[in-house]
């Protein structure tokens, strides 16, 4: 048997457990996000979310927000302060950009006008791929944009919906009509893995490790790279482009309200999709 501890290293041992139980638990509740981003900072990045004018008036509160990070604990959560704050940052400007009500000579500018939308309006097909057996497409259901990363297609609501808990083939609807499921649908797009795309997260908190192929189409780490996971194939590649641009122009704003530099490559447009 050991002898038993003299009273500073017992004292010393108590507190290394309390500040490692305190920080599991910080993980858990998401107090690590929302001492990242206030409700005033929330609200101060969405000046105009609850605008008569935006569709999506009171459907995204910061407490569904806060919420719905409870579920990934490790986003906002790796990395030192200014990493942790730029990933946010980034998040936030892509579900902005998909969803932005924002134009050029808009009031405050064309990027405080984040969520603005939580369904795509007059979708032009039903975003049905027949061809993928994995996720098949429920009779009479569309699959277009919704929620703050316009989650979007049969095979997105499929594995998001399983992921979550609710039937993303079946019931598609309720990421437009649940706050927090519509938060966590665009959380869990930016946390997973989506072989051969790496994830969002990964990217944004310098644990992506490219390819020889990533290396060839020149998929280099940064916000960039972020837009070419979620929208690629119609934006990256190509040169300069309006949509990369105001994804840009978010990130750089929500980037200075969060005190911390965007990093480097900060468009696709020498990039190939993915």
């Amino acid at each position: 048997m050991a002898p038993p501890l003299s009273f500073p290293l017992l004292l010393l041992t108590i507190i290394i457990f309390s500040s490692t139980l305190f920080s599991s638990l910080e993980a858990r509740s998401g107090i690590h996000i929302s001492s990242l981003i206030s409700e005033d900072l929330y609200n101060s990045i969405f000046l105009h979310k609850d605008d008569t004018a935006c569709p999506a008036k009171d459907f995204y509160p910061y407490s569904a927000f806060i919420e719905a990070t409870q579920r990934f604990p490790s986003f906002g959560s790796r990395g030192s302060l200014a990493t942790r704050k730029r990933e946010i940052a980034a998040f936030l400007a892509q579900i902005s950009h998909e969803t932005t009500g924002g134009w050029a000579t808009a009031p405050d500018g064309p990027y405080a006008w984040g969520l603005c939308f939580k369904e795509e309006i007059s979708p032009g097909s039903d975003y049905c791929d027949s061809s993928n057996q994995q996720w098949p497409c429920y009779p009479n259901k569309t699959y277009q944009g919704r929620g703050p990363i316009q989650l979007s297609w049969n095979y997105n609501y499929g594995p998001a919906g399983k992921a979550l808990g609710f039937d993303g083939l079946k019931n598609p609807e309720i990421v437009a009509n649940n706050s927090v499921i519509a938060f966590k649908t665009a959380l869990w797009f930016w946390m997973t893995e989506q072989k051969p795309k790496p994830s969002c997260h990964d990217v944004m908190i310098g644990r992506y490790k490219p390819t020889a192929a990533d290396i060839a189409a020149n998929r280099t780490a940064g916000f960039g790279l972020t837009t070419n996971i979620i929208n690629g194939g119609l934006e990256c590649g190509i040169g300069s482009d309006s949509r990369v641009n105001d994804r840009i122009g978010y990130f750089q704003r929500y980037a200075k309200l969060f005190n911390v530099d965007t990093g480097r490559n900060l468009d696709c447009a020498s990039q190939k999709s993915f």
